[in-house]
């Protein structure tokens, strides 16, 4: 216990408490210069009924999450089975994919707003094709996908799980499928997916989480705008606790997220039965 007593205090103090804390401050009318004052349901039926941006913030998450989620993990399963392959400078292709990914997260938003400006690195490429490139950041239409867009460049950690997960894959299996006379595409389907499916299963969920909590991104790009079509749920979050300080009405919106990512991932998990294969287990 000695040991163990610094985890453990600092698990209480900055993880535990605060969550009991906002469970109850969800209750309350609070605003930092006086006592939380007890009004009930208050704030959460004022979530549903009153509030446009909660609304707003809830669809646009769907829309990035939606797009997002598959979206990265195609490109990633695409970027790993390229860097499984025998070339020459292996380590250094890995190494270039995986970096994006553990850049700082504000310098990687103050590098996208320079690459879509409307004279940006992007929009010149797209003018050498003959494609007259959008105002990305300006324009309510092309910002969410711009941010899409940037999201993808951090694939790094989603292509490195599925890098492992592909040189775990025993070789007899493909031998097995050649001797049957399957083909690149059948040893794809039948073989590399299928075995596949724990790490596929498991960037899934951490992605779907991760989509839930974009903030960063939404914050230095484009604050939210324009006219709120990047306005997240943490950003919403962020700005009714400490911008308009309704503390008690921002643990409100922080625990219907949090329900939300709950539900996400309790139905992820029960469907994660009928597709998910776990070597030596006796059911699928």
């Amino acid at each position: 216990m000695l040991f163990v007593a610094p985890w453990l205090i600092t698990f209480i103090w900055f993880t535990l408490g605060p969550f009991i804390a906002s469970f109850y401050l969800s209750f309350t009318s609070y605003r930092f210069h006086d006592f939380p004052t007890w009004i009930g349901f208050e704030n959460y039926t004022r979530l549903f009924t009153d509030d446009a941006k909660f609304v707003r913030s809830v669809l646009n998450t769907l829309y990035y999450t939606a797009v997002h989620v598959p979206g990265i993990m195609l490109l990633a399963f695409f970027v790993a089975l390229l860097l499984n392959q025998k070339v020459r400078g292996q380590p250094i292709f890995r190494t270039a994919f995986y970096l994006p990914s553990v850049t700082a997260g504000v310098a990687t938003a103050f590098l996208w707003i320079v690459l879509l400006q409307p004279n940006g690195l992007i929009n010149q490429a797209l003018g050498l094709v003959g494609i007259e490139g959008p105002r990305w950041l300006t324009s309510t239409a092309w910002a969410m996908p711009a941010l899409i867009l940037m999201s993808f460049w951090g694939l790094g950690t989603t292509m490195i799980i599925y890098l492992a997960a592909l040189q775990g894959i025993p070789q007899h299996l493909y031998e097995a499928a050649s001797v049957d006379g399957a083909g690149v595409v059948r040893k794809m389907w039948h073989v590399t997916v299928p075995m596949m499916t724990p790490a596929i299963f498991l960037t899934a969920v951490l992605q779907i989480i991760g989509s839930w909590q974009v903030f960063t991104q939404a914050l230095i790009v484009t604050n939210g705008g324009p006219r709120d079509s990047t306005l997240f749920i943490l950003l919403h979050l962020y700005r009714t606790g400490f911008e308009y300080f309704q503390m008690g009405y921002a643990s409100a919106i922080a625990w219907i997220l949090f329900v939300i990512i709950l539900i996400f991932t309790i139905i992820q998990f029960g469907f994660a039965r009928r597709w998910v294969y776990y070597e030596g287990a006796n059911e699928r």
